[in-house]
C-alpha cells in the first residue's frame, strides 16, 4: 500500500482525499491507506504506478463507485457519497451504446438531465465539431475507428459540463500515432472548460505530456511538470524519477 501526498495544501480543492483508506471491502482488503491528495480546480493530475498498486481503485473512489473504507473523499468541499453528474468517467473501452447514433450518444447525459431536445442537439453538434467529428453525427459506433469512438466518448463526457473528468487509461488501446493525436486533442478541448482532470495511465510520456502534476502511487510522491507543454522538452531527469518509482 502506498500513501500519495501533495505539496498543494489549502482550501478550494476540486477533489480531495484526506487520510483515506481505499479498497473494495467485503474481505478484499485495503489497497491504499492514509491517502492525502488534493487536486486543484482546472488542474490535470496524471496518476502512474506499478500494476495492481491501486490506480483504478483511486479513480473509482473519486467517481463515487467505491466508498472509502476510512477517511474522507470530497468534491468542492462536500463528501463524495456516490456517482454524480459533476463527475464524468472516461474508460479505455469507449462504452458507447451501439444502437444510438454518434449524436445520440453525446446527447445521453443531457437527456438524462432532461435538457430540452433542441438545446442538447445544439450542444452535441458543438462538441462533435470540437472533437473533429462534425460529419459523423448520424453514424453508429461500429462505423467508426477506435480513435473516432474515443473522440465521441470524450465529447459525451464534456457535453454535460462536469466539474471533474476521471479518465482510466482512455487511450491505452490506440496505436501510437492515434494516441498522440488524442492526447493533443484532449489538451485542446479542455481549454476553457475549467474541468479538473484525474488521468490514470501506465505510459510515462503520456503522464508528462498531459499532467500539470504526476502522482506516483508507488512512492507516494506528487511531482510538478514544467510548462508549457512541449513534446520536444527535455524531461529526462523527471522521467527517470517516474520510471524508478515503477
Amino acid at each position: 500500500m502506498s500513501t500519495p501526498t501533495t505539496t498543494r495544501q489549502g482550501h478550494g480543492a476540486a477533489l480531495a482525499l484526506r487520510g483515506a483508506r481505499l479498497g473494495h471491502g467485503h474481505g478484499h482488503g485495503v489497497v491504499l491507506d492514509g491517502v492525502d491528495l488534493t487536486v486543484d480546480p482546472g488542474e490535470v493530475l496524471t496518476v502512474v504506478g506499478p500494476s495492481g498498486c491501486g490506480k483504478s481503485t483511486l479513480l473509482r473512489t473519486l467517481a463515487g463507485l467505491l466508498p472509502p473504507l476510512g477517511g474522507s473523499v470530497e468534491q468542492d468541499g462536500r463528501p463524495v457519497t456516490g456517482p454524480g453528474a459533476d463527475r464524468a468517467l472516461v474508460f479505455q473501452d469507449d462504452a458507447l451504446l451501439p444502437w444510438r447514433t454518434v449524436r445520440a450518444n453525446v446527447e445521453l447525459p443531457l437527456q438524462i438531465r432532461k435538457v430540452p431536445r433542441p438545446e442538447r442537439r445544439r450542444s452535441a453538434d458543438d462538441w462533435l465539431t470540437r472533437v473533429g467529428l462534425a460529419g459523423h453525427a448520424h453514424k453508429l459506433p461500429h462505423q467508426l475507428s477506435g480513435g473516432q469512438r474515443q473522440r465521441v466518448q470524450l465529447a459525451r463526457a464534456l457535453a454535460a459540463r462536469p466539474r471533474a473528468v476521471l479518465m482510466d487509461e482512455p487511450f491505452g488501446a490506440l496505436d501510437a500515432q492515434t494516441r498522440a493525436g488524442m492526447q493533443d486533442l484532449l489538451v485542446d478541448v479542455l481549454a476553457g472548460t475549467g474541468a479538473t482532470v484525474v488521468f490514470v495511465t501506465h505510459d510515462v510520456d503520456e503522464a508528462l505530456h498531459l499532467g500539470d502534476r504526476v502522482a506516483l502511487l508507488g512512492t507516494g510522491e506528487v511531482l510538478p511538470v514544467p510548462r508549457p507543454r512541449d513534446r520536444t522538452a527535455d524531461h529526462s531527469a523527471l522521467r527517470r524519477r517516474i520510471v524508478d518509482s515503477l
